[in-house]
């Protein structure tokens, strides 16, 4: 009889050729058990997804109850649909007047590929700026705008008309020209290795949108929903997006994105074609609810006020020799390393000692620290303890 790992390697796609090949039962906070019910405290929240821990009894009981009413009932659009409706409302209660109309989707790869059919639609225009070392989603859309050769060139040719600038370049913002439709720009980034930009960048790159009346796509598909210490990342720099993307977090563990505009934008795309664009599972009824639940939890338990704090344990706890750097803002942080081997050693150490962090697709030398928001000053100790013990063993075997 195989044993699930089996399984696993035989009939699951895999991404890797060394794929991590935790099992896992249960999950309960910010910890996952095995069969053995050993705990593994998640660092990364499964790449800023559980924001809230696992299995927050209020989503778990939006998603029951929703589950008994219906699921699926008809392509996304259509149907007036409770879970949907109530959702978009919250939303928009908390995000300024023009960000009014919200498009639900199945993924943050969906929301990409929806808001940059939306700018061109509405513009007219065709050419996208996007940034280097950007991470937008794996789709083919959100690929063309990925700032990384690497991940991108076996799979060409992708979208025409996308040129890059560099991120926190204040400069580059010059070839944001009147032939553009939008910038997509994540507001931190996030696969960079977390690159926070300038207040006078980011205000500088709204104030050229205005001027060339190109559309400013903000995705804050990881940064969202109080990980950097505001509801919305925007808020730290004054600005508000033409569009903005959502996804990860907003489902509380269930898989949901939107993209979100005022209804003159998103109205584009209701005619020249019709159903300009379509999603089946978009918005999908039990998702909603989920996410529904989870905002509601995220404010009405202030959970965000104690981020700040939060983020400055880990900066006085992660000091060391080998450690060059930790960048952020909030509980998104990166630590940065010498090299990705010796970053790699550390975190098969850490994750070996019941606590999983990981690494950066553009910026393989540092880890990854975006833990449930509802960790504690303990738990936090306790996970920096572990990855001190690393960084010092594998320093003392160099």
């Amino acid at each position: 009889m195989p044993t699930l790992r089996q399984l696993f390697l035989a009939n699951n796609a895999q991404t890797t050729n060394f794929p991590l090949l935790l099992e896992f039962e249960r999950a309960e906070g910010i910890y996952m058990y095995n069969e053995a019910g050993k705990a593994y405290t998640d660092l990364i929240s499964g790449i800023g997804v559980s924001s809230l821990g696992h299995g927050n009894p209020k989503v778990i009981e939006a998603v029951k109850q929703q589950v008994e009413k219906y699921m699926h009932l008809m392509v996304y659009g259509e149907y007036v649909q409770t879970p949907q409706v109530r959702f978009a409302e919250k939303l928009t209660s908390v995000l300024p007047e023009n960000l009014q109309s919200v498009y639900f989707t199945n993924s943050g790869a969906e929301a990409v590929e929806g808001a940059l059919k939306l700018a061109k639609r509405f513009t007219g225009r065709q050419q996208i700026v996007a940034c280097h070392n950007s991470y937008h989603g794996s789709t083919q859309g959100a690929l063309s705008v990925m700032g990384n050769e690497e991940f991108k060139q076996t799979y060409r040719p992708l979208l025409p008309g996308i040129s890059f600038i560099r991120f926190n370049e204040p400069a580059d913002l010059q070839l944001i020209t009147e032939q553009t439709a939008c910038v997509i720009i994540e507001t931190i980034q996030g696969e960079a290795g977390i690159r926070v930009p300038d207040l006078s960048y980011m205000q500088a790159l709204r104030q050229r949108c205005n001027e060339t009346g190109t559309l400013l796509i903000l995705d804050e598909i990881q940064a969202a929903f109080g990980r950097t210490g505001k509801l919305f990342a925007f808020e730290h720099y004054g600005i508000v997006p033409d569009i903005l993307l959502l996804a990860k977090a907003l489902g509380g563990g269930m898989p949901i994105g939107a993209f979100i505009a005022s209804n003159h934008i998103m109205g584009a795309l209701k005619e020249n074609p019709i159903l300009g664009h379509i999603t089946t599972f978009g918005g999908h009824p039990v998702c909603c609810a989920a996410g529904l639940a989870a905002l509601e939890v995220l404010l009405d338990e202030n959970l965000i006020p104690a981020v700040a704090e939060k983020e400055a344990l880990f900066r006085k706890l992660l000091v060391h020799p080998a450690i060059k750097e930790v960048r952020g803002k909030g509980l998104i942080l990166a630590v940065e390393l010498d090299n990705f081997d010796l970053n790699k050693q550390i975190i098969d150490r850490c994750i070996e000692n019941g606590v999983i962090t990981d690494w950066f697709l553009h910026c393989s030398n540092s880890m990854r620290i975006a833990p449930p928001l509802i960790i504690t000053p303990a738990q936090i100790e306790h996970a920096c303890g572990v990855i001190m013990e690393a960084i010092e063993f594998y320093k003392k075997t160099l």
